[in-house]
């Protein structure tokens, strides 16, 4: 069961099949009902204009609610999608079975889901698509009572694992009364052991809409961080993924705007449950993905003694840029990482860029093929590692 729950949604032979099966089941659907000459001047362009229609309306509204344009290529598939729906309902008041073209419908809609994820990259496994936790998933963080060795000194120990493990924890908002959901965090090789290197921690948020696990789904940070792990004698960054909304689709702008004080939450009582709850060094950077890479420079520039290292990954212009002009953080360096592609989200990035290097604020700045998904969010992450590890002092 194991290997086909870590079959590729998004590689392989399953999107080929997906869309094999979308191309046949509409041409199902397209087969002329009752009289062809009605069936083809009225039926079929009435039921596609309807598609189109809908499509627009989900365009608006998707709009309306996170303010940003939904991608053509995913505005093609919504529209694909609802065509299956109304040629369905076309045939079926046609005289068509009920039963056949619902299931046609059905196939349609599935193959364009499929072709929706296989541009975000949101849901890259089997496993990921029916919720199961993951494989290499721990029941508790481990005790803090190893021994400690600094990097430069660090051995690995007989019997460090090859991997790191991830978990499910609890980060109550004791301080800012923030109702958030539960987090995750990975350990990587290095903590996992009687012998442990002091590691420094990546707390690394997600976008909006979005929640504490996107960042090991779609941006497939266990995998990432593995590699980097690997390459380092089992040396990475303890990454703490908390949540930075307090919902799916809430929207407290890294700000402390009652009830949801999200700001206080992740520079007070994250940084409070990382003490107690870990054993790690003091390095401690921040870092998120749109929303969160906005959140990120918000917190940098707001709280710099808490997170003097930031990596902001296709965010907005962060309100506090407006700090820059009375304050000086002479401690703080960040890097920047957008897609090239990204229309909406490049000039935001190229603003918050002039802006700190204005302020002599030491960016780094990183373009990576693509637009605003996961294409560019996870290898734009696993692009900065170097950087951030030599940053947080793990290499030289």
């Amino acid at each position: 069961m194991g290997p086909v729950l870590d079959w590729s949604l998004l590689h392989g032979a399953f999107p080929v099949v997906a869309g094999v099966a979308g191309a046949l089941a509409l041409v199902a659907l397209l087969w002329p009902r009752g009289r062809a000459r009605r069936w083809w001047l009225r039926s079929v362009p009435l039921a596609l204009a309807a598609a189109v229609l809908a499509a627009a309306l989900v365009a608006a509204v998707f709009r309306t609610v996170l303010a940003e344009p939904l991608p053509r290529t995913v505005t093609a598939w919504s529209a694909g999608a609802l065509a299956g729906i109304t040629l369905a309902v076309a045939a079926g008041r046609a005289g068509a079975r009920w039963l056949p073209v619902s299931a046609a419908a059905l196939v349609v809609a599935l193959s364009a889901a499929s072709g929706v994820n296989r541009y975000y990259g949101e849901v890259p496994t089997v496993r990921t698509a029916l919720g199961l936790g993951y494989a290499d998933e721990l029941e508790t963080v481990p005790a803090r009572t190893a021994q400690l060795v600094t990097p430069p000194d660090w051995t690995p120990p007989p019997g460090m694992p090859a991997t790191g493990r991830v978990v499910d924890v609890d980060i109550p908002g004791l301080v800012s009364g923030f109702d958030a959901r539960p987090g995750w965090v990975y350990l990587p090789p290095a903590y996992l052991g009687s012998v442990r290197a002091e590691l420094p921690v990546l707390v690394l948020l997600a976008g909006q809409p979005g929640g504490p696990s996107d960042w090991l789904d779609g941006g497939q940070l266990a995998t990432r961080m593995d590699r980097y792990a690997a390459a380092h004698r089992g040396l990475a960054p303890v990454v703490v993924m908390p949540d930075d909304l307090g919902s799916e689709l809430a929207d407290p702008q890294c700000l402390d705007p009652a009830p949801a004080a999200a700001a206080t939450y992740l520079s007070v009582d994250v940084p409070n449950w990382i003490s107690h709850h870990l054993q790690v060094g003091a390095g401690r950077a921040v870092g998120g993905l749109s929303y969160g890479g906005t959140c990120a420079v918000q917190l940098a520039l707001t709280a710099p003694s808490v997170y003097p290292t930031f990596v902001d990954i296709s965010g907005e212009t962060a309100p506090a840029l407006g700090l820059l002009a009375t304050r000086h953080y002479p401690a703080t360096a960040g890097a920047i990482v957008v897609g090239a592609q990204d229309r909406e989200f490049r000039p935001d990035a190229e603003t918050v860029l002039a802006a700190l290097r204005s302020a002599n604020v030491p960016v780094t700045f990183t373009e990576m093929p693509g637009s605003h998904t996961w294409g560019v969010w996870g290898p734009g992450l696993e692009a900065t590692l170097p950087w951030l590890g030599t940053r947080l002092g793990l290499t030289r």
